[in-house]
Order: structure tokens, then sequence, then C-alpha cells
């Protein structure tokens, strides 16, 4: 029986695009209804192509394209990878999705705690709910398609 090739980089991301038309094809048909705010679809379609493009699954694999795609800062997800193996963690439903966030949510707290020892305050505005939700929505959905595809292909006898 012929394996069934493994979705590479360029296939999730046309996997992820191809959803991101029609979730938001979907959020403006919310935001017509009067159901969402206009605030609430650009936080989803932000922290979805955010997600799409720099918080991938695979980036617990060093040589990836969402890995390559931090340019410069590309340093940042060593450890990352260096903890989670492939296909571990970082591809569980829920757990990978949280692992990538809190690990980045630890960055920008640790660059915060040193900007405060120079005598930098910065005192960030937490926006309502709604956008918070929708933002950690769209951060979900194309770890959600990545991981998916991932376990469809597995399945259909393809490479892990």
């Amino acid at each position: 029986m012929d394996s069934w090739p493994v979705p590479s980089g360029r296939v999730h991301l046309r996997i992820d695009a191809g959803c991101l038309v029609c979730w938001g094809g979907f959020g403006f048909y919310l935001l017509a209804r009067g159901e969402i705010s206009y605030q609430e679809l650009v936080g989803f379609i932000a922290g979805y192509v955010f997600s799409m493009l720099f918080l991938s699954p695979d980036l617990d694999l060093s040589r990836s394209r969402a890995f390559r795609r931090w340019g410069i800062l590309r340093w940042l997800w060593i450890p990352y990878a260096s903890l989670f193996r492939h296909r571990g963690l970082s591809h569980r439903l829920l757990l990978g999705p949280f692992s990538r966030v809190l690990y980045l949510t630890a960055i920008v707290g640790m660059i915060g705690f040193v900007l405060s020892l120079l005598g930098l305050r910065i005192a960030p505005s937490v926006p309502p709910w709604r956008i918070l939700a929708a933002v950690g929505i769209g951060l979900y959905l194309p770890n959600l398609s990545h991981i998916l595809a991932d376990r469809i292909s597995s399945a259909l006898g393809g490479r892990g």
C-alpha cells in the first residue's frame, strides 16, 4: 500500500488560509447580524493570522518554516524545540497551543520584568473578555486544523 504523505508546512499554510476564508466569512456574517463587534472580528483574524504564521505546532522542529519565520528572533524558540519532541505535546489539541501561548507569554513577561528593573514601566490595558476570547479562538483554530491534518494523514498511512 502506498503511504499517504504527511502535509508539508506549505500544505498546512494553505489549509489554514482556506479555513481562515471560511471562518472570516462566518465572522462577517455574525458581524452583519450584530452578534459580534468589529473589534472582536479583527481580534479573531489577527490572532488567527499570527498563529497560522508564527505559532505552528511545528515550532518543535528547528528546521521548520514556522521556526524560520521568526527571523532573527527564532533563537527564542530553541528551548521550546528542545523541550518538546516532534508530534509530542506540541501536537496535542489543547496542550499544544496552550504550551506555545504560555511560552510566548513567559518571554514577554521576562522582557517586562527586565524593563521594570531598568526603570521602564509599562502599564498594559486588558481588552474586554469578548475580544480576548476572539483572539484566543483565533490563536487556537489554525493549530486545530494543523493537528487534524497530521492525524488524518497518519491514519491514512502517512509517516509520523
